[in-house]
């Protein structure tokens, strides 16, 4: 890994993709980046094991609904250690960023512009924390005096004077890619019908990532594209465990069994000895008054109980199940 050199807060690093354990999962996107650029410190694996990462993106025009959906998952995101990745944009990029920054957590913003040219420039402030706080600023696009950097997409060199310039418009669609490609999930939280976060949501759905869409008003602009999303196959995001159960399927198994045992206590030592039958497999009531030594008036008060708070279903010819 070589410093380039040093500009007004950080040093800005080169590397190829494979060079960090972070950044490899590129070499299988299209269009695998030449080189990357970056300020700060790229996520490190945790016990030989690359870090879960979640793409946050979204309308730069946000509404207060999209804001507080954002901000909640980043939140939760960076609570439990994953990385969330968004574009350092206007609306839902920024509330990603800071979501996860306020939980502790750590955010890499990917550029659409050269890596020495924070934007917006009203980010700056945002950008500095983000690489205070363990994170990265990446981008494909060599600084401006980096003349033998290779040539990135939507990148053009004019011969004749050497002078490199980047079609801004086209630089942010191909910075998507990255986004996509560097995370394991990617949430669109609002999108209008022709968005960024849609091409995100493309490039995603090429590379083999799971795509969720956070369901909006049919009449809100803001919502048109997460909407057609769903309708398309996206998964709808309702809350953080929609995502967190993916990441961590074997903490949510232990929370399913702990729950399930916690339904088998009743209020009383009778609802338990009844409940504990039902989970052992009895289901007729004779069978669990026999086999407890019930007084059938007390079973059926207890049983009667039990269905009213929704632990115990009737099955029919006195069988009862578990709900």
């Amino acid at each position: 890994m070589s410093t380039l050199f040093t500009d007004f807060f950080e040093k800005i690093n080169a590397i190829s993709p494979l060079e960090a354990n972070f950044t490899e999962v590129l070499n299988t996107i299209a269009l695998t980046p030449k080189m990357l650029y970056f300020r700060g410190k790229l996520p490190e694996n945790v016990a030989k094991n690359r870090p879960p990462v979640v793409a946050i993106v979204g309308s730069r025009h946000n509404t207060r609904y999209g804001e507080e959906v954002a901000y909640k998952l980043a939140y939760e995101l960076g609570k439990r250690g994953v990385i969330v990745v968004s574009g350092l944009a206007f609306g839902i990029d920024s509330i990603g960023h800071r979501g996860c920054l306020d939980a502790g957590g750590t955010t890499v913003a990917v550029l659409g512009t050269r890596i020495d040219d924070i934007y917006p420039r009203a980010h700056i402030s945002l950008a500095r924390e983000i690489i205070e706080k363990n994170g990265a600023i990446i981008s494909e696009y060599a600084p401006k005096n980096q003349k033998n950097a290779p040539i990135a997409p939507a990148e053009y060199l004019d011969e004749s004077t050497g002078k490199r310039s980047i079609n801004q418009y086209a630089s942010f669609l191909y910075r998507n890619r990255i986004i996509s490609g560097l995370s394991d999930i990617v949430v669109v939280v609002e999108a209008a019908e022709r968005s960024g976060s849609l091409n995100t949501a493309t490039h995603a759905l090429e590379q083999g990532k799971e795509v969720f869409a956070v369901p909006g008003n049919i009449t809100s602009p803001y919502s048109q594209g997460c909407n057609k999303l769903i309708q398309q196959g996206a998964t709808p995001y309702t809350e953080p465990d929609d995502i967190l159960r993916l990441l961590f399927p074997e903490d949510y198994l232990k929370k399913h069994k702990n729950a399930k045992k916690q339904g088998l206590i009743g209020d009383n030592d009778v609802e338990t000895a009844i409940l504990s039958a039902l989970s052992d497999g009895l289901r007729n009531g004779n069978d669990i008054m026999r086999l407890k030594k019930l007084p059938p008036e007390v079973f059926n008060q207890s049983i009667t109980m039990l269905e009213i708070k929704g632990k115990v279903r009737a099955l029919g010819m006195n069988n009862w199940g578990l709900c």
